[in-house]
């Protein structure tokens, strides 16, 4: 079935799914007292980086109306240009610490989302650790776009068009040679492998996995032979084919040990994002999103048990962390992993993400208790992130978790505002732009952007690929008002940092621009005027790659100020975005809603019990 036509019948019919909703956790009630003893030195713990290519082809969600459809489809212009510098930002202010990232990472699964981010990560020289999230080479991560095609022809297709640059045709067809612009799951696996093998932290004897002529898939099973690496082992299954979606890797993680540590503390990195093609059908005909719900197939599983009888043997604290949260994995996953669980002989944590909303939770496995804590995103607001460790009193054989909310000032924040005011404190007064000249701009960026938003109708009817010119030039109209913003924002930064940036005065534009500056060409396309399809189309391609161009330059920016100031302004239109949204349709809920499910705690107990 057209999507489009899939997609009208359900808004028509049945009560549409909005993705992150889950189960209602567990409250937690009083910790009890103890001597604590530290086991570890603190990691850093961050999610749903969401990195999202704007300038390709128009797709869908360049309309925000699918916002009342799949939740956060679209986000303020300064996310795609800005957004990535967040987590720059935690990853250098914490130099000695490694970094987890709890998943999605990227967005729409292409390959220039993963440069960008690789390009981030690499800025650090701490180790830092992937657990691949649904939207991580994975059919969007949002609704099941492609699934059929994909089973029917082996490869990621038509949404690849999302990927492309924008100077190729329309009517070029995808590539289903697996050297398109998109990445699949098993894609971005083997990009993963390549960055742990060959990145700025390397581990000795890891290869990059390459496929061989006689064989089909790709096992990989590798130990650390430094004893005190962050990364222990790594096991992975890479399937090609039509079954992409069921590759898979696990991860053994050693945590670094506090002074007279009694015990090391392990990570068992879980990859909830397995998916099978005959469930990806299910979930598509139901309205449904595949990626919200987390799986894990029965081959992880043997692998995630090896890992934990290995420690348990050594004596160490096993703590299990996924993408997705407790409640978000189905009943046979959590089945698996709950008999698992029950031969660990410490008390039970697991942290999570994908919720974009953050909170502390307890589980009753049993007649155990899993304490969770679910870790807000990078890209919705609350833009936070965790510092975690751990202590334990053996005698009450209770574990403690210190999971401070970052970024914080003098103490961690307690307050949406609290935690708006720690970003402008930290980033936005490193700059020489009066803090309420961003505000403003960003504020009116904002509205605009969600003021151009389109009807779901509208937006629905759009998806009839090639129903009408008519249909066609509506997709694009909207597609112009984002792109709009997205140039808006680069001609305000170019304004507001001047000539105190030298590297952005070498910034360079495409040869079509006339003018030769940024601020000028930024001008004279939002000046165009395109009156019918094809003059929409060839307007939209020029603004698009001109954003892409100036994009692409940024990155390689190192300025200190050039980097506090898109910090800034991504965590300040991401608060702007949140207030302007209706509370039903905030992707990290209301801050009530979080305070009532523990979000602004800094630590919590588990026992045995």
């Amino acid at each position: 079935m057209n999507l489009g036509l899939y997609l009208l019948v359900t808004i028509c019919t049945s009560a549409l799914t909005i993705v992150g909703c889950a189960t209602q956790p567990g409250r937690i009630t009083a910790d009890l007292p103890g001597r604590y003893i530290p086991l570890t030195k603190p990691i850093i713990a961050v999610g749903d980086t969401q990195e999202h290519n704007a300038t390709g082809f128009p797709l869908h969600q360049e309309d925000g109306a699918v916002d009342s459809y799949v939740e956060v489809a679209q986000r303020p212009p300064e996310q795609p240009l800005f957004g990535r510098r967040l987590l720059e930002w935690a990853i250098q202010r914490h130099p000695n610490m490694p970094l987890l990232h709890l998943g999605d990472v990227v967005d729409m699964s292409c390959q220039t989302e993963w440069i960008r981010m690789r390009r981030i990560f690499e800025t650090g020289g701490q180790p830092k650790v992937i657990l691949p999230g649904n939207h991580d080479g994975l059919l969007f991560g949002i609704f099941n776009h492609d699934l059929i095609t994909d089973y029917l022809k082996g490869e990621v297709l038509e949404w690849q068009r999302g990927c492309r640059q924008t100077s190729e045709a329309d009517d070029i067809p995808p590539s289903s040679d697996g050297k398109g612009p998109a990445l699949n799951k098993r894609m971005f696996l083997q990009k993963y492998i390549e960055f742990l093998a060959t990145g700025p932290h390397s581990h000795f004897g890891l290869k990059s996995p390459q496929r061989t002529k006689d064989l089909k898939d790709i096992q990989l099973a590798w130990v650390n032979p430094d004893q005190e690496g962050f990364v222990e082992k790594v096991d992975a299954n890479l399937v090609f084919g039509r079954n992409y979606a069921t590759s898979f890797i696990v991860q053994k993680l050693r945590l670094p040990p506090a002074a007279d540590a009694s015990r090391r503390v392990t990570i068992v990195g879980i990859d909830t994002s397995q998916l099978s093609v005959a469930i990806g059908v299910l979930n598509m005909l139901a309205g449904e999103s595949p990626g919200d719900t987390g799986r894990i197939l029965d081959g992880q599983g043997r692998i995630i048990e090896t890992y934990v009888k290995e420690a348990q043997r050594a004596g160490e604290i096993v703590i299990f962390a996924g993408h997705h949260s407790w409640n978000q994995l189905d009943a046979g996953s959590r089945s698996l992993l709950a008999k698992i669980m029950e031969q660990v002989d410490n008390p039970l944590v697991y942290i999570s993400a994908h919720t974009h909303e953050g909170w502390w939770a307890m589980h009753r496995l049993g007649n155990r208790s899993l304490l969770e804590l679910n870790v807000s995103s990078l890209a919705d607001w609350p833009v936070a992130y965790r510092r975690i460790s751990f202590a334990y009193d053996p005698a009450a054989k209770r574990i403690k978790v210190s999971a401070d909310l970052m970024p914080m000032t003098e103490s961690p924040p307690q307050s949406d505002n609290e935690i708006l005011d720690a970003w402008v404190q930290q980033a936005c007064t490193e700059l020489e732009v009066p803090l309420e000249t961003i505000a403003r701009r960003d504020q009116a960026t904002v509205t605009a952007q969600r003021e151009s938003r389109g009807t779901l109708f509208d937006w629905a009817f759009s998806s009839f690929e090639g129903i009408s010119d008519a249909a066609r030039l509506n997709l694009y109209e909207h597609a112009h008002s984002y792109i709009d913003g997205l140039l808006d924002v680069i001609m305000s930064t170019h304004g507001n940092l001047g000539g105190q940036v030298p590297e952005l005065e070498e910034v360079t534009v495409p040869g079509f621009c006339v003018a030769g500056s940024v601020k000028a060409c930024a001008a004279a396309l939002l000046s165009m005027q395109h009156s019918d399809l094809p003059t929409s189309i060839e307007s939209y391609r020029k603004k698009a790659f001109f954003a892409y161009t100036v994009g692409e330059q940024w990155d390689d920016i190192q300025d200190p100020r050039a980097k506090a100031y898109m910090t800034c302004r991504a965590a300040i239109s991401a608060k702007d975005d949140f207030d302007m949204t209706p509370e039903d349709k905030r992707p990290g809920t209301t801050e009530e809603r979080r305070r009532n499910r523990d979000f602004f705690r800094a630590e919590a107990t588990v026992g045995m019990d």
